[in-house]
């Protein structure tokens, strides 16, 4: 069931980065030469730049991913926040797989978000993104809590 779920998430993070990169090549040629680079908490733009900047979400989202594939192939790399001993370390490695393959799955979908605002921000300065900037920041910080709660009882 867990190799189910890890697969799960592997096929489901790989399309969100070809969604990435998918959506740039589709519409970079109908950008406008400028584009909005930086956005205010509110949601407005408040640096523009050339449109070249549209590559750097997809560019940030395929270094997110391999650099998560390299992690999850060395798991006795990473800092676990519990000992690490023969009886845990199934549970523990299953846990920190996990939490990593949820958090990639986070970064992807703020990256989709982002570059999705960007391109409808650039015809329609009165468009709203469709998943809000926080809504991603507080599911990675609840999901942090919730894996060292989890990690903590599986000592």
């Amino acid at each position: 069931m867990e190799n189910i779920l890890f697969l799960a998430f592997d096929v489901i993070n790989f399309i969100f980065l070809i969604m990435l990169w998918w959506i740039t090549f589709k519409n970079y040629k109908v950008l406008p030469s400028v584009i909005p680079t930086h956005f205010d908490v509110e949601g407005k733009a408040d640096r523009f730049g050339n449109k070249k900047w549209m590559y750097l979400m997809p560019i940030f989202g395929t270094i997110a991913y391999f650099g998560f594939l390299v992690i999850l192939n060395y798991p006795e790399a990473v800092n676990f926040p519990v000992d690490i001993t023969e009886e845990n370390k199934d549970h523990q490695v299953s846990i920190m797989m996990f939490f990593m393959k949820w958090l990639l799955t986070l970064v992807l979908i703020t990256l989709l978000n982002n570059q999705d605002y960007t391109i409808r921000y650039s015809f329609n300065e009165n468009a709203k993104t469709r998943i809000p900037f926080w809504l991603p920041l507080v599911l990675i910080f609840l999901s942090f809590i919730a894996t060292i709660i989890l990690a903590s009882v599986f000592k």
